[in-house]
This record gives structure tokens, sequence and C-alpha cells, in this order.
């Protein structure tokens, strides 16, 4: 593959789930910056993934059932309806036209972490998904203001009920802590303040809404970030993103996430935020992103493993396979990341986190299974020693290792064998 290719094969890594063959032929044509609009163009509808179905998901009941029996069915439904809610999420990224869409709500939901096993029911977090995806790539305000009335977050946080004299401090400390400023950019007092800016929130049980009740706002005069006034939530969210040390930590979560970890105060972060800083714009931060130069380094390219769904969702649009195989919860659950079920509010980590014997077990189940079921024509009538360049190709990865190019010749006469093999290489698990 030559460097064009390279460079733009790097990009569909992390801007989406890999570039196939005709998809990273097209983008080499169209040249790197024209592709990086392209990716950007996020306006325009996808109707691959809008054509996936969504599952009948029930809506939450203003009342529990009575009775055990009623109870244990309930449970099971949701059970049953959330494993069909992950299907269809990684349906979408497999079909996406535009996968940069799906990638940046995986990194929102990772950000946002929100889960199942406490908002309990798959509509909310279904309808937290398209919130994530409809504002995602826009004003991080608005994202940021969006989420905070969102049912889910509302539960997920205890701030379904919150009332003066009463204030539950989980958001507005999760507020501060990971979605906005970072540890060192407030303080325990601006936390107390701000719960009670939260009062008279609350999640309508009749209508699985936002909703907003005076009578429990704490109307007083609060000091919030060095600032006084009769706040509100809204005026918390506002003060909180617009402060020059939340530019630096969404400019460093965003480059962390797309190319390498770093921390706000390095200095790619500093050249990065006069792009963001100005509007809170998410995609013209993404496209300064992807057009730094030191977004195609070697440290780039080699700086992340890849998270489970992106390994998942990766392969099997390189195999053309669907993502309805129901062992998929379970190999991702093996994995570690099982959309819509974080560990906790912080999210999923990185890199290391994804290696373990336990993992690269999970991750062979999944590639010998997914191999069984592809049609591997394209390696099938390339001939044996052209066999691993072939495999390279169709997975989107640049070029072999000497010690990888020489397991993958071994393993040349059979084409199944050998993209077992490439699914599990360290070319292919670094993203």
């Amino acid at each position: 593959m030559d460097e064009a290719a390279a460079a733009i094969a790097h990009l569909y890594r992390r801007a989406g789930f890999g570039a196939g063959p005709a998809e990273l032929d097209a983008a080499t044509a169209r040249g790197y910056e024209a592709t990086v609009d392209h990716l950007l163009d996020l306006d325009v509808a996808d109707t691959a993934a809008d054509a996936v179905a969504v599952p009948p998901l029930t809506q939450p009941e203003p009342r529990l059932p009575v009775g055990a029996a009623a109870r244990k069915s309930r449970l099971d439904t949701l059970r049953r309806e959330g494993n069909a809610l992950v299907a269809w999420w990684l349906q979408r990224m497999v079909v996406a036209t535009n996968p940069l869409r799906e990638k940046l709500t995986l990194f929102w939901h990772g950000h946002f972490a929100t889960s199942l096993t406490k908002v309990g029911y798959p509509s909310l977090m279904y309808k937290q998904n398209q919130l994530l995806r409809a504002l995602g790539p826009g004003s991080f305000e608005d994202l940021a203001q969006g989420v905070a009335k969102d049912p889910a977050m509302l539960l997920w946080l205890d701030a379904a009920f919150d009332k003066k004299g009463q204030p539950n401090e989980n958001f507005a400390r999760e507020l501060f802590e990971l979605f906005t400023l970072g540890l060192g950019n407030y303080t325990e007092t601006d936390v107390k303040e701000a719960a009670r800016c939260f009062t008279g929130w609350a999640l309508d049980r009749q209508t699985g809404m936002f909703t907003f009740q005076p009578g429990f706002h704490d109307g007083g005069t609060k000091t919030v970030l060095g600032t006084t006034g009769s706040f509100g939530g809204e005026d918390v969210i506002h003060r909180a993103v617009h402060q020059p040390a939340s530019n630096r930590f969404v400019v460093a979560k965003v480059w962390s996430h797309f190319a390498w970890p770093v921390t706000p105060d390095d200095p790619i972060v500093g050249a990065l935020v006069g792009f963001y800083g100005a509007d809170l714009n998410v995609r013209n931060l993404m496209r300064a992103v992807f057009l730094h130069p030191e977004f195609q380094s070697p440290q780039a390219r080699t700086g992340l493993v890849k998270q489970p769904v992106e390994y998942i969702v990766g392969a099997l649009r390189a195999l053309h396979l669907p993502a309805s195989d129901s062992t998929l919860p379970g190999i991702l659950t093996d994995l570690g990341q099982l959309p819509f079920s974080p560990p906790n509010v912080g999210g999923w980590p990185q890199n290391g986190y994804w290696l373990s014997t336990a993992s690269s077990y999970a991750r062979l189940r999944f590639a010998a299974s997914a191999v069984q079921r592809a049609n591997l024509t394209a390696l099938d009538h390339a001939a044996p020693a052209d066999r691993p360049d072939a495999a390279a190709r169709l997975l989107s990865v640049a070029g072999w290792s000497p010690s990888t190019a020489s397991a993958l010749a071994t393993l040349a006469g059979d084409s199944r064998s050998l993209m077992i093999l490439a699914l599990v290489s360290p070319e292919y698990v670094l993203n």
C-alpha cells in the first residue's frame, strides 16, 4: 500500500471502522483533505444505517407490575430488548455509508457514559443514543445541555427528582469532573452550589420526559466557578463548557480517542484548542484533528488498541457479514465492551485495558466464527503468495511486520486460517 492510501486507510480506521478495498480506492482518488470533508459531511442522511429497523421497545411504566411472575416477565422482556438494541446499533455501524456518524456516537456514549444496568429501559437508552447521534457533531454546549435533561442520564445519576434543601450532588460532580472540566478545575464548593442549581429538575414518570418543577427549585443566590447569581441548571452548564479548562479538556478527550492518549496540558492540545474554543463546534475540532500533521505520525498510527466494538464492527464490515450473530453480545461482554453497558460513569478506559489473555481468546473465538461464515473468494482467487497482501487490503491494514508476514505465509494455502490469523494480528488489533 503506498503512502497516500496508507494515510487514508489510517483515517478510516480512526474516523470509522476501516475502509473496504473499493472504499479505499475511491477515497485515495478523491484525496486526503477531500476525504476528511466527505467524512465530516454529517448533515447528509445515512440511508443505509437509518434503514436498520429499530426493535420494539417497552416504554417506561408509571407503576411497576405487581407480583413476582409479572416482575420476572417484565425483566425478561427488558433483557431481550436490551440485546436487540445492541444488535440494532451494531448493524447500523456495519452498514453505515458514513461511519464517522456512528464512531462519534460511540465516542460520546463513552464520554457521557450511561448504562442500561441502572436505567432499566432500553427505550430510554435508544432515545439517548439518538440524541448523541443528532447533537454529537455540533455545539458541545447544545450536546451537554441535551444530555443533562436526557431521561436516561437523569436516572443514571439519581437526578430524576431533585428538590430544594436536599440537592443531589451526583450530576453536578460528574458534570465537572468527567463531562466538562476534569479534576483540579473546580472545588467542592462549586459542586455543592451547582447541585442547588439543578434542584427542581425531574423525570415525569407519566411521560418519561424531563420536567422542571419550580416549587422544588432553590432560587437563592449561588456562586459557581467564580460567578454569583440566582442560577439554574442551564446556567451552570453554560458556565462550565465556556471555561478555558473545559476547552482543553474536551480537545484532549477527542484527540485521545482518535489519535493517541494525551492530557489537557499537552502541546498538541494547545495547537488545536483554537479550532474549538470560539464556538465549541465539534465538527470543526474533528477536522483540525484529522488534518493535523501529527495525526499521520508513527505515534498516531500505532497509538491506540481497537476497542472491542471497533474490532467487531470492522471485521464484520470487511467480511461483509451482518451483526445478526446471537453470540455477539456475549463476545463483547467477554471483551469488556457491551454497548449501552459501560462499566461506570467514567466510561471505558483505553489501550492496555483491552489486552489480556481472556480478551485474546475472545477475539480468536470471534475471528474463527466470523471467518467460517464469510465469503473469502477474494483470497481464494489470489495466488497463495499474494494472499497475505490480499488479506491486508481486505482489512485496511497498511502492511504486515516481518514476523506477522512470515506467520501468514505459512498459512497461505488455507485462506480461512490465514484470515483468522490476520484478524488477531497486532497490525489489526492496533487501530
